[in-house]
């Protein structure tokens, strides 16, 4: 019965004449008296079914008459072509139907609780409640459909580069040393713990050390951390590691693997190698590591001019080490002052202190604070910023770091609200050169930016016996991140290999020599063995596909995902285990409302 049937979406004019068999669930039947048309569905697509009650037997007329919306049904019947008034330009098999000869009804549906043809203004809790009716959307099935492409495309072309495809474990030590971990008790060794991997990092430096020179997996990935749109709690990332590579190496591969995907998704040529920046001229320039490169709007620093001015508000943070910095709007007639005021509210959840304005018409300044800028300071701002006329010039003055993260936020707000950004344009870019550490002034110590095990700049070797607070920004790492339309999808470093270095990393960041070999200790005595010198990066598959498909969460592109606060409403995860599960495993729970 079932061995010789035939997609739906697979059948056309060629075919005209045969007599096929299609499985598949009714999308919708509709009666024009005597005559009944049923719209398949399966995987591939849509194709219909025409039962006739002037040359259809009658038990076929009988079964066709009793089907509804979801049933799941066999049919088998002669492929004719549509007269030229009937056919249908909008699906594949339009131009042909299926005289049926035979219908069974495998199983019938109750009403499904919304239409499977169409997600308007059904909510995401109803989609991911009743998951597996969602997944019969056409919409959605592009989208695993194309996931299995991808993965196989970064299998083949991996493959074609010398990479070994190897597992590595699901379950292991804890290493807590970025987001939390999810921790796994075990029975068998009772009070003890295993940990979910937030990556395969120590595991594919292992495999450097034992020789396997180029390995990769398609992996999922846990992290304990608060969820948005582009995050989920398990995730996938392709991960890969190299022996005796540069950081240019590993570029040139992820550029020709980016260039395979984008052509399996969008079967469009991608130009490579990519733009390269530093971390500093993004920050500069752009207010973010992740710059968005599809419009302008850069960040301008103008400090220097108004160092000694008489506007107060700029002056004074200038001399305590702040910055003044603007972005130029050309489109500033479209911005009103309402708009503005909104604007100004925005920057302050980036701690901003405000958002200042001026408009610049006929040649001049106007509105906002230019009545405040003398007329030298205002010439040096044109100059320097080089306005268009009705352009729209915002300021922010404030300590560096809160100047770009405002700005570089308002950035993006209006690239978005202007439509300054192009959908179909891709924008890739390297970003290099981060910062190995970071300073926290509450902690009074050093954090890796990348991850322990990031190596430095070597030319920056010599720093490590001499970082402070005040320059540790100048040191900087062997890290590199791959960035598309503003978006991090993906990041990686060449590793430290020289086992005293790695010591010397551990001693910056306040990890004792007995806490190091408590966290990393199967790592660092690999090291001792003849490590060579390796580097990698691992790209975050779904954020690629949401990107590249155009959807606006990663859940869009994920079989069975969770919701933000990290549930899964189709099967009711996490949910309460019995006191016998817990016993066994001699955990007991204790929290305000609940003790087991």
């Amino acid at each position: 019965m079932f061995k010789d049937r035939s997609y739906c979406g697979e059948v056309g004019k060629n075919d005209v004449g045969k007599y096929l068999t299609f499985f598949g669930w009714v999308a919708r039947k509709r009666d024009l008296g005597g005559i009944i048309f049923i719209e398949l569905r399966d995987v591939t697509g849509y194709v219909q079914l025409v039962v006739d009650s002037s040359k259809s037997e009658a038990h076929i007329i009988d079964t066709a008459n009793q089907l509804r919306n979801e049933y799941c049904i066999m049919a088998k019947g002669e492929v004719r072509l549509r007269s030229p008034e009937t056919i249908n330009p909008s699906i594949s098999t339009g131009e042909i139907e299926i005289f049926v000869t035979n219908l069974e009804i495998l199983s019938v549906s109750e009403v499904p609780p919304f239409q499977i043809s169409t997600a308007a203004n059904l909510s995401e809790e109803v989609r991911l409640k009743y998951r597996y009716l969602d997944l019969r959307r056409s919409e959605m099935q592009e989208a695993i459909i194309i996931r299995h492409r991808v993965c196989q495309a970064v299998r083949n072309y991996l493959s074609g580069k010398r990479f070994i495809e190897i597992e590595t474990p699901m379950l292991n030590k804890s290493t807590p040393e970025g987001a939390r971990d999810f921790l796994v008790p075990s029975r068998i060794n009772k009070g003890m713990f295993y940990a979910l991997p937030q990556s395969p990092q120590l595991f594919k430096q292992i495999l450097m050390v034992s020789g396997f020179d180029r390995y990769f997996q398609i992996v999922k990935c846990f992290r304990d951390e608060d969820l948005r749109n582009d995050r989920q709690p398990e995730f996938t990332q392709v991960d890969l590691e190299m022996s005796f590579v540069d950081p240019p190496m590993v570029m040139e591969v992820i550029e020709g693997l980016l260039a395979e995907i984008v052509k399996v998704v969008l079967n469009k040529e991608i130009e490579v190698p990519f733009q390269r920046i530093t971390y500093d001229e993004a920050m500069d320039r752009f207010g973010k590591d992740a710059p968005d490169l599809r419009f302008g709007l850069e960040l301008v620093e103008v400090s220097d001019i108004f160092k000694s001015s008489k506007f107060e508000a700029f002056a004074t943070i200038i001399r305590s080490g702040g910055k003044v910095k603007t972005v130029v709007v050309p489109q500033g007639a479209r911005v009103s002052r309402k708009m503005i005021d909104d604007y100004s509210e925005f920057v302050k959840i980036y701690k901003a202190k405000g958002l200042y304005w001026a408009r610049y018409k006929s040649g001049s300044f106007d509105g906002g604070i230019s009545k405040y800028l003398s007329e030298s300071e205002q010439k040096e701002l044109e100059k320097r910023t080089k306005p268009t006329e009705d352009s729209l010039l915002f300021f922010v003055a404030d300590f560096p770091h809160i100047v770009n993260d405002a700005l570089g936020n308002l950035r993006l707000r209006l690239g978005k609200e202007l439509n300054l950004c192009d959908d179909n344009t891709l924008k890739f870019v390297w970003v290099t050169d981060f910062p190995l550490l970071e300073y926290h002034e509450e902690d009074k110590r050093f954090y890796a930016k990348h991850h322990p095990f990031t190596a430095p700049k070597r030319e920056h070797y010599n720093m490590l016996d001499t970082i402070s607070p005040e320059n540790v920004d100048e040191l900087k790492a062997q890290a590199y991140d791959v960035v598309l339309n503003g978006v991090e999808i993906g990041g990686g470093s060449i590793r430290i290999f020289d086992p005293q270095l790695q010591k010397k990393m551990f001693a910056l960041l306040s990890i004792s020599e007995e806490e190091a070999k408590v966290k990393f200790s199967f790592l660092l005595d690999a090291f001792k063995y003849g490590p060579p010198p390796h580097g990698g990066i691992a790209l975050g598959l779904d954020r690629i596909l949401m990107i590249l498909l155009k959807r606006t969460s990663i859940r869009d592109v994920i079989a069975f995902p969770k919701t933000q606060k990290g549930q899964c409403l189709m099967s009711e995860a996490p949910s309460y285990v019995s006191p016998e599960q817990l016993e066994e495993l001699a955990i007991r729970i204790i929290d305000n409302e609940r003790i087991v």
